[in-house]
């Protein structure tokens, strides 16, 4: 049986509360800029949210705009960016074998409250709802929308995952590229969180939405005060190709997808399973052929919830125990918890690390908990390190879904 192709990445396009390209955002997390901001949520009032500010009229019409969907606009925007940034030929691609594949962590919820509400302004009559909701509303809306706006024949679903969809979007291109389904692919992960008053209500009532006076402040994972989760938007879009494609045609190459895996806890809704996070990463580990210290920067999911952190924090110890050469970080200091692009965004912000060294912190850690000290965690100042050869991206989610996703420096055995 011949070997299943390698598969890299070519291009990324994305937005983030701190920055609408890969340059920006990773430029501010060097820095320590947070951006998170106050949002007026209905029911809820004044809540701290990450919110993204880009100009969807530079790929979308507003026409399409007004009858698409926000999470729409924001996976065209990624989408149409990383493509550029791939510098592939768009116009001589075959695009019936184009790929679309976006994690997702709910989906609907937005439009369906807006027109709850606005309906009860006109009591309650439903010739107020607007006709353009089922499409809006359906599952693959966020993909769909990419294809209508590029073109795009090929196949496009979106991947429900919870908090584990940025990863599970791109594991579910790369096995399509390996099947040889698609020849391109669009993967990642996007989210429209904000918008929905429910989500922020759910964990306000789980006791699990994050404050502080300082909105920039609010997401802080590892704090011992830390007191929940930032509600952000955002999304993380990446061009997979297999890598004797993108070598035929001279491309530059960010990363090599080397290993991955997703399983599931089976004991609780909400609270982390640490032995099955702790598998999840060894089985990718294995997968990839590689052992931990292999692996000099792991990602972290912690998203400032008090036991989340601390059980992320057991499976990280157990894994990487003794691996004095592997850094660990978090990107939720500094943008919230963008649920559905989590993962996708906090890879995103990494990657440069293949290039020039640089680990960003967790920042917004002014006294860090005992239970959440891991050996090589990096807080509040960059760290320059020997190398980094090896990214390992850790995202899990409700329901006890957990993924793990290893990317390798290209060129590196």
């Amino acid at each position: 049986m011949s070997p299943l192709p390698r598969i890299v990445i070519t291009g990324v396009g994305l937005t983030a509360p701190n920055g609408n390209s890969l340059a920006e955002f990773r430029a501010n997390l060097l820095a320590g800029k947070a951006r998170i901001a106050e949002i007026d949520v209905r029911h809820m009032g004044r809540q701290p949210a990450g919110v993204c500010d880009f100009d969807a009229t530079r790929w979308q019409k507003r026409k399409e705009i007004r009858n698409g969907t926000r999470v729409g606009s924001i996976s065209i925007w990624c989408a149409r960016e990383a493509l550029a940034d791939s510098g592939l030929a768009w116009d001589s691609l075959d695009r019936s074998r184009v790929g679309v594949y976006l994690g997702i962590t709910e989906h609907g919820n937005v439009e369906t409250e807006n027109e709850i509400h606005n309906i009860s302004q006109f009591g309650n009559d439903t010739k107020y709802w607007t006709h353009h909701h089922n499409p809006r509303t359906v599952a693959n809306n966020p993909a769909g929308e990419v294809t209508m706006n590029m073109g795009i024949t090929g196949p496009h679903y979106t991947i429900g995952a919870a908090c584990a969809a940025g990863n599970a979007g791109l594991i579910q291109a790369a096995q399509m590229l390996q099947l040889g389904e698609v020849d391109v692919a669009f993967a990642g992960g996007v989210s429209e969180s904000i918008h929905t008053f429910g989500i922020f209500a759910g964990f306000k009532n789980q006791g699990a939405l994050g404050s502080h006076p300082d909105p920039a402040k609010a997401s802080r994972p590892f704090d011992r005060n830390r007191n929940g989760i930032v509600i952000s938007e955002g999304g993380a879009i990446y061009m997979l190709e297999r890598l004797d494609d993108a070598l035929a045609r001279g491309a530059r190459i960010l990363g090599e997808i080397a290993g991955w895996c997703i399983n599931s806890d089976a004991t609780d809704a909400v609270l982390p399973n640490p032995d099955r996070q702790a598998e999840c990463m060894r089985l990718a580990l294995r997968r990839a052929g590689m052992s931990p210290a292999d692996v000099h920067l792991v990602s972290t999911h912690a998203t400032a919830t008090a036991l989340g952190d601390v059980q992320e924090c057991k499976a990280v110890r157990e894994v990487f125990a003794d691996c004095p050469g592997t850094y660990v970080n978090n990107t939720k200091s500094y943008i919230g918890h963008c649920m559905g692009a989590a993962g996708a965004l906090e890879l995103a912000g990494n990657l440069p690390s293949f290039v020039d060294g640089w680990i960003h912190p967790t920042i917004n850690v002014e006294e860090l908990d005992p239970e959440c000290e891991v050996p090589g965690l990096v807080i509040n100042r960059p760290v320059q390190a020997p190398r980094v050869d090896a990214i390992l991206n850790n995202s899990f989610g409700m329901l006890g879904i957990n993924s793990a996703l290893i990317v390798k420096k290209y060129g590196v055995a």
